[in-house]
């Protein structure tokens, strides 16, 4: 079971996540997913949007892998080289949730990431029920 705290008293007002979230399950943590295809290959360099969707794909493919869903996020940290890409990375977040509860999020601004072209890396925390 998950609970979300889109916006506690005394807190201001969210865009697109949780204040705070709480849950009681089997906690599944997603590594840093980058915006690279099933090769490894890095998808393309220029486009946020594109790179953004990639790395969404691939956390979705990390949550299958442990039986877990978008549904089950508890938290997502976002990484990302230039806060331009921020409106970008919402579209692309908001695909993914597909209007499902809000997690809880953390958004760093970064010097550079571990993989050259990289403008974009996500980690995640979810909770299922079993």
């Amino acid at each position: 079971m998950i609970e979300h705290f889109e916006r506690p008293d005394g807190l201001g007002p969210s865009n697109g996540y949780s204040h705070a979230v709480a849950g009681v399950g089997r906690l599944v943590a997603v590594s840093g997913q980058l915006p690279v295809d099933r090769d490894g290959a890095l998808v393309d360099s220029s486009d946020a949007l594109t790179q953004a969707r990639q790395v969404f794909t691939n956390l979705a493919a990390a949550l299958r892998a442990a039986s877990a869903s978008p549904g089950d996020l508890l938290r997502l940290t976002f990484f990302l080289l230039d806060l331009a890409d921020l409106g970008a990375v919402r579209t692309a977040r908001d695909e993914f949730l597909a209007g499902g509860p809000a997690p809880a999020s953390s958004l760093v601004r970064v010097a550079g990431l571990v993989l050259p072209g990289a403008r974009i890396e996500i980690d995640a925390l979810a909770m299922t029920e079993t």
